[in-house]
């Protein structure tokens, strides 16, 4: 009986390697094999020029587009490096290089500022917009300056002025005092024309003295009106003064108002005497019939503007004249930059008829070229009995 149990022992003794330890058993010889390998990674050198390059790769990624159009010889050995496989052999160290502070300091963004800025030179600038993004402001050298010097019209005339300034939009009127410092009066001046002319006092004035002859005449397109210049001779005389005619020109519709009145149109002649001072008559100009002399300067119009054309027929300023010759006086200032004040003015309280046509034929050239109504200001204005 000993001996069958002795048997039975020795047949279970196998038996006692379950399955249950067998897992233990390779879980723990797994266990020390990955912790021996850990030890072999983290002791084992790794190459310092792949790292370094792996680094410059990494931040030098979003910049090195726009930097390779600015420096593509540059760009070249970073894109290079940084292209290589993980699994190529470790390269030697590269010796340090001496480089400035501040650009260790540099991220990729200013850096990429800093050398277009020294490609463009004095070529360029290079600004910074918003995140992310550089406006580069680049001249050629084929670009030439912008001259800004205009032609002046004829001198003596409340139309010469410089071509900047204009009868509307962004040079218009409203501005005309901020164009130029010479054109202040236009917006501080205290005796402003043109003005409704409303509550004139009622005297016995001095009947002007008109001294207007035929003679020879020249027409001009000044680019703000069409302009008359006369030959010397013609001349006015009020006030004890006497003033040279220099030349007449038109506004549509008419700058002067009679009671809040606009007309189709006025003529302006302008006059000065020895001493410098200006005088102006104006004319009102009502649709009605043809004025013989205004169709005179039509058929004299020039084909270009600033050019005068010479007219071989003699010209009489006195046919723009009413036969009434009564008038308001007040003292004001020229309608047109730089707007002098000082400026006696005549006008005709009569006004003289024009065609339809001959209205529309000036239109056609200027539909609107009259400066806006100027504050009064409590001047004093005269008219004749």
């Amino acid at each position: 009986m000993s001996s069958e149990n002795a048997a039975a022992e020795a047949v279970a003794a196998p038996s006692r390697f379950t399955p249950k330890l067998m897992i233990v058993a390779g879980g723990a010889v797994l266990l020390l094999v990955g912790v021996l390998a850990g030890l072999l990674v983290w002791l084992w050198p790794q190459p310092p020029a792949k790292t370094k390059v792996k680094a410059v790769h990494h931040a030098a990624a979003p910049a090195s587009a726009a930097a390779s159009a600015a420096e593509p010889q540059a760009a070249e050995p970073v894109l290079a490096a940084a292209s290589a496989p993980d699994d190529d052999p470790p390269e030697p160290p590269e010796p340090p290089r001496a480089a400035p502070p501040v650009r260790l300091a540099e991220v990729p963004i200013d850096r990429l500022q800093r050398r277009l800025g020294e490609v463009l030179g004095a070529k360029g600038a290079v600004q910074t917009g918003q995140a992310g993004e550089l406006r580069v402001l680049a001249r050629s050298d084929r670009m030439q300056p912008v001259s800004h010097a205009h032609r002046p019209v004829v001198a003596a005339s409340d139309a010469s002025a410089p071509e900047h300034w204009s009868y509307g939009g962004m040079s218009g009127p409203r501005v005309w005092g901020r164009l130029k410092r010479e054109y202040s009066a236009c917006a501080v001046g205290q005796r402003q024309s043109p003005i409704d002319i409303r509550d004139g006092i009622a005297l016995d004035l001095e009947p002007v003295q008109f001294d207007y002859r035929p003679g020879s005449f020249s027409v001009i397109d000044t680019g703000y009106t069409v302009q008359v210049d006369v030959a010397a001779g013609n001349a006015i005389e009020v006030n004890g003064r006497r003033y040279a005619l220099q030349q007449f020109h038109f506004h549509r519709p008419s700058e002067e108002r009679i009671d809040g009145r606009q007309f189709e149109m006025d003529v302006h002649l302008v006059h000065r005497d020895a001493e410098g001072r200006m005088a102006v008559v104006a004319v009102l100009l009502e649709r009605g019939a043809a004025q013989p002399l205004l169709q005179t300067v039509w058929n004299n119009l020039p084909l270009e503007k600033h050019e005068a054309v010479a007219a071989r027929a003699p010209l009489d300023p006195g046919q723009l004249l009413p036969a009434d010759r009564r008038y308001y006086t007040y003292m004001g200032s020229m309608t047109t930059p730089p707007c002098t004040e000082g400026v006696l003015w005549l006008v005709m309280q009569q006004p003289v008829t024009v065609s339809a046509r001959q209205i529309d034929t000036f239109s056609r050239l200027y539909p609107m070229n009259a400066r806006p109504i100027q504050r009064a200001a409590g001047r004093m204005i005269k008219q004749s009995n």
